[in-house]
């Protein structure tokens, strides 16, 4: 498990606040901006970032992130490109945990005991993989756990009772609740069951509960705030 993960979900709730967790895309617009943007986010109040790996069919995302990542793809952006982006960020001082957010086939193709133990190194606190199902991640989440790095699941609304205690399973800083069902994206309001849908989650776990998909206003963040621990700000921020 990585501490600063642990530690900073303690601190938000001793001091009773929603979390912040924005996400960007690493290369995007540029690969130069992606360190400062990196250190402005903490500078602007984030508690944990996550830096999205570039991928070319972000199949989960909605038109913005798809515009980002094929931006960043064309760019030249690897995924160790965004293990060095952690890197240079935590020598210029970035103390917010980082979690790497994106597809598995980029961890697959860079080598997955490889792109672990890099990324510990590089100071990313770690993973999520948008398109690992709990049954295929045993072996990953070991394998962060030897380097003492987190993995964060995704739990949709879709999950049933008798799936939930093995999707929440795989976790051991924070759960990822995903408001909708569908792509990531800004909307309007936000589904007037998350709430049943959060406390399901809570049910089965006692670990902090993140939500995102969908988190683009301020009455969205107030709402999520009710609900969880931290709130989840991407296409929003990236738009």
């Amino acid at each position: 498990m990585s501490q600063r993960l642990k530690d900073t979900f303690a601190r938000g709730k001793a001091e009773g606040r929603t979390l912040f967790m924005p996400y960007i895309t690493g290369g995007y617009p540029k690969s130069f901006e992606t360190v400062p943007l990196l250190l402005a986010l903490e500078a602007g109040g984030a508690d944990i970032i996550e830096l999205g790996v570039p991928f070319t069919d972000p199949v989960a995302d909605g038109a913005t992130i798809q515009h980002a990542n094929e931006v960043a793809v064309a760019n030249g952006t690897t995924f160790q490109d965004c293990l060095e982006f952690v890197r240079e960020a935590r020598s210029r001082g970035l103390a917010a945990p980082v979690l790497l957010m994106g597809y598995y086939n980029p961890v697959l193709s860079y080598g997955v005991e490889r792109a672990v133990a890099d990324a510990a190194t590089a100071g990313a606190d770690g993973f999520i993989m948008v398109d690992m199902p709990p049954e295929e991640a045993g072996d990953f989440v070991a394998l962060c756990g030897r380097h003492d790095l987190s993995f964060v699941p995704l739990i949709a609304p879709t999950t049933g009772d008798n799936r939930m205690p093995l999707a929440t399973s795989t976790a051991d800083a924070f759960l990822y609740c995903v408001s909708v069902t569908g792509t990531t994206g800004q909307r309007d309001s936000l589904p007037p069951e998350l709430g049943a849908f959060i406390e399901r989650v809570r049910a089965s776990s006692p670990l902090p509960i993140a939500i995102g998909f969908g988190i683009s206003r301020r009455e969205h963040v107030e709402a999520v705030g009710k609900l969880a621990d931290a709130a989840i700000v991407g296409s929003a921020i990236i738009a």
